[in-house]
């Protein structure tokens, strides 16, 4: 019977193995070092276009997971289990829809008390109401104010934050109290530095004393959300008179009863409003998940289209690197030529041209990366944008200049090792 006996090498031999592809290794990146530092300019240059192109990612990237937390935090802030009801929608992007519900009959506090009376699984029912308008104070007015009327219990519903002072109770409202909340930017216009409770403004002809302030709450894409009054909201119907439309604000409990609720409300306000069986609802539902569900379809458009413009700038940046390569072949012919004489193979001529490619193209993206995050950290510290920095981010950037880098590189490295070695010692 023959038999086989395999020998397992020596750790000695194990060891002069590893010792030596570590030299090897060591040696081809520290003369793919010493290439890109002899042409300094030409390596800078060939890494812009691939910095560009991965600094616009990093920063679309971070732009975006920036707009879809600020959507969620303010856009989409209605509170835990709120779902509103409109005369027109909330979160439709065609005009001639709009244009439709505004035939619709407006929603009066009658419809409110409908839905407080018939839903079973809603826990609060409110409306609020708004209009632009002026508001002075003294000799100082200021235009262009988001003047609201809310019912009393809207404070249990509402996301905005009381700083100073209380809010309106039910008898207040009841009886049309001259009374009001003010944004930051009321307070600041009116009474900077001094205190702004029991000052008495003036709103759209009537005088209202001030009873409460509100946090500051920011600027959303360029408008500013402090600039507004909150008034009873029979206050606010005597004041602006029963032109407006309400919205309906319920808050329900989680889980299955917040789709009765909506149910509930729909059946409600179809009845109180006459809607014939089979017919269209003239009402328009919208919950928080409706907001951030719209904004993401807008967002994802967006990136979309950044994303191929930027995987275009680094495309374009790892074509030149390859030509830029292939050129840098040509030039290197004799060194090629001198280096396969003294015992260079072609797997390490190879190496070292892939190596070069790859080591522009990581610091390339290392740049990229930096950059894009520095506009991110500008942005959040100039505005109150919250731009979204992570670290996959950074990984997935750094993954695809090493992708560009292994890509078009190989080409330029295949070249070189191929040349003859003959034919290269006679270049010039």
């Amino acid at each position: 019977m023959l038999s086989t006996t395999f020998h397992r090498p020596s750790i000695a031999l194990r060891r002069w193995l590893i010792l030596e592809l570590l030299t090897s290794s060591r040696d081809i990146l520290n003369q793919s070092l010493t290439a890109l530092r002899v042409h300094k300019l030409r390596a800078a240059l060939t890494m812009l276009g691939l910095t560009m192109g991965v600094a616009t990612l990093i920063a679309v990237m971070t732009l975006i997971q920036g707009a879809n937390r600020f959507v969620e935090t303010k856009v989409a802030n209605l509170g835990t289990n709120v779902f509103q009801v409109a005369r027109t929608p909330f979160t439709v992007t065609d005009f001639t829809k709009i244009v439709k519900a505004l035939k619709n009959r407006k929603i009066e506090i009658e419809q409110m008390e409908a839905v407080a009376a018939g839903c079973r699984h809603c826990r609060l029912v409110g409306a609020s109401a708004s209009a632009t308008g002026r508001v002075r104070y003294r000799d100082e007015e200021l235009k262009d104010v988001n003047i609201i009327g809310h019912t009393a219990n809207m404070y249990l519903i509402d996301t905005r934050t009381l700083e100073l002072g209380r809010y309106f109770g039910e008898p207040e409202d009841r009886h049309a109290g001259s009374v009001c909340l003010i944004g930051d930017t009321v307070r600041q216009q009116f009474f900077a530095g001094v205190d702004s409770l029991t000052r008495t403004i003036h709103i759209a002809g009537t005088d209202c004393l001030v009873i409460g302030v509100f946090e500051k709450i920011g600027s959303l894409l360029g408008q500013d959300q402090d600039k507004f009054v909150v008034l009873p909201m029979n206050t606010f119907l005597r004041v602006r008179g029963r032109r407006s439309s309400l919205t309906i604000h319920v808050k329900a409990a989680a889980g299955e009863a917040f789709q009765q609720a909506q149910d509930e409300a729909r059946l409600a306000l179809r009845a109180n409003r006459h809607v014939a069986a089979g017919a269209e609802d003239d009402f328009y539902f919208a919950t928080k998940e409706s907001y951030i569900s719209l904004w993401q379809s807008i967002s994802a458009a967006f990136f979309a289209v950044f994303l191929m413009v930027s995987a275009i700038s680094a495309i374009v940046g790892g074509i030149v690197i390859m030509n830029v390569m292939l050129v840098s072949v040509t030039e290197r012919r004799k060194e090629i030529g001198i280096r396969r004489a003294v015992g260079a193979t072609q797997q390490d001529i190879g190496r070292q041209f892939l190596v070069e490619s790859l080591l522009q193209c990581l610091a390339g993206g290392a740049v990229g990366i930096i950059a894009g995050f520095l506009f991110a950290f500008v942005i959040r510290r100039a505005t109150s944008f919250p731009t979204d920095v992570e670290t996959w981010v950074a990984v997935f950037g750094l993954a695809m200049s090493t992708a560009i880098g292994l890509f078009f590189g190989i080409y330029p490295a295949l070249r070189a090792a191929r040349l003859d070695p003959v034919v290269a010692l006679r270049a010039d």
